[in-house]
């Protein structure tokens, strides 16, 4: 199986991005690539932009990585409530190559934040969302209060809850892989 992964942020001190790491991690026997939303950075997206630019490399090529998936991993940043620009702005463009972004892929979803809330509001719209873009969500996962429950120099989760919700959506999720190429 191969695991296409990414923390739906450009913050280079990402805690998604961490999260990202520790959850697959835990996924074995699978070939994993975790993507940086850096490498994928284009103008702000406007039709005006699309009709003078076409389809950016940069959107064709992330569409590219994910027609090439088994599966996805993606961790949502939560800005203001909503989704950070730099993930909007990348699938903005990578929805007009097709609206079936995540091309039937099963994906696992994940949020986090330093508070108490978890990012569950930007999770809720991603999960909510990712069936009209065909994608099928798994399982799904908020983590509150990130720096209390994850240790930086590990880089594993230490409260006993927050791994065992993380490692029972790992699990529907290598679930879900053998039943459907049985």
């Amino acid at each position: 199986m191969k695991v296409l992964a990414f923390a739906a942020s450009n913050s280079k001190q990402s805690i998604n991005k961490q999260l990202v790491g520790y959850t697959t991690g835990l996924i074995s026997g699978a070939e994993i690539e975790i993507l940086d939303l850096n490498d994928y950075e284009m103008p702000l997206f406007s039709v005006d932009r699309e009709a003078e630019l076409g389809q950016p490399e940069q959107a064709q090529a992330f569409f590219r990585k994910i027609g090439e998936a088994d599966a996805l991993v993606i961790a949502y940043a939560e800005h203001n409530g909503s989704y950070t620009a730099a993930w909007k702005n990348l699938f903005d463009w990578t929805s007009r190559i097709d609206q079936k972004v995540f091309q039937n892929k099963p994906m696992l979803l994940l949020a986090t934040s330093p508070g108490p809330g978890g990012a569950r509001n930007v999770l809720t719209q991603a999960k909510t969302s990712a069936p009209y873009f065909a994608g099928e969500v798994v399982a799904d996962v908020s983590v509150a209060s990130f720096y209390d429950v994850f240790d930086m120099q590990t880089g594993k989760v230490t409260s006993e809850d927050a791994a065992a919700e993380i490692e029972s959506a790992v699990a529907a999720l290598a679930e879900h892989r053998v039943a459907v190429t049985a």
